[in-house]
């Protein structure tokens, strides 16, 4: 037995040890890349919704983009007078504001996110707020909770954090020249009385009208209002859950320039 452990082979067995170093920053690069990736997004969604002349103007661009300039840098320090190859120029200024405008109304969209994380006043409702893009513009929507935070169940009247909130958005929007189109939601919940009197039609009206008043209750104008809209249960954030919470929610969309004329 003793000559048998003898010839028995040593097994060393090596376990690497891994210190709780911190992940760096290698997050932020992709975040960075997400970021730049959905900007391209936005970007490449809004010139499919052009006309055909645009489109073959942006497409010319990138195929030649160096005989697309006469400065050849022009495109980099933002002077479109040396641009060529595009039958309107008008087009091509339209195309380069339309990008920077997205860029301002990104930052605008990120600051105020900030600004709200950071007040305790609206703690509780900060991860209520989705900001994104859509044809129109910046769509900053307040989605409401199972606690209802925004309005009192069944009724167009606000909280006072969400008044708070509202006013925070305004003064916000008050420094851009954009107009505004405000949409209330509902849930498919109906009211009683088969569509004959109070109805989510008048609810979700009402609402938005509620949040205009509350936006403009310091310094945004008035007449950056340009539309106010109650769309019901017509146009569910989850249609599957017609129900759900999710579906009541406030829209205010910052049109682009070109599109609040």
């Amino acid at each position: 037995m003793a000559e048998g452990k003898e010839n028995q082979p040593i097994i060393i067995k090596r376990v690497n040890k891994h210190g709780s170093k911190g992940h760096g920053g290698a997050w932020k690069v992709a975040y960075a890349d997400l970021v730049t990736a959905m900007m391209a997004l936005f970007i490449v969604l809004w010139i499919l919704g052009q006309d055909q002349k645009l489109r073959n103007s942006v497409a010319h661009y990138f195929q030649n983009p160096i005989g697309f300039s006469n400065k050849g840098k022009s495109i980099l320090t933002g002077d479109n007078s040396g641009l060529t190859g595009v039958n309107d120029e008008s087009t091509n200024n339209k195309l380069m504001s339309r990008i920077k405008e997205m860029g301002i109304l990104r930052e605008m969209g990120k600051k105020l996110l900030g600004e709200l994380s950071k007040d305790e006043t609206f703690k509780l409702l900060s991860d209520q707020i989705k900001i994104d893009f859509v044809k129109e513009g910046l769509r900053i929507e307040i989605v409401d909770s199972s606690k209802d935070l925004f309005f009192e169940i069944g009724t167009a009247k606000l909280t006072k954090p969400a008044k708070l909130l509202l006013a925070k958005i305004g003064d916000n929007l008050a420094k851009l020249p954009n107009k505004i189109v405000i949409e209330g939601h509902t849930d498919s919940r109906p009211y009683s009385g088969s569509g004959k009197g109070y109805t989510n039609f008048e609810l979700s009206a009402d609402r938005a009208n509620s949040a205009r008043r509350a936006l403009i209750a310091d310094s945004l104008s008035d007449t950056k209002i340009y539309e106010v809209n109650g769309f019901a249960d017509r146009k569910l954030r989850d249609p599957e859950h017609p129900f759900s919470f999710i579906n009541r929610r406030i829209s205010i969309i910052v049109k682009f320039t070109d599109e609040g004329k």
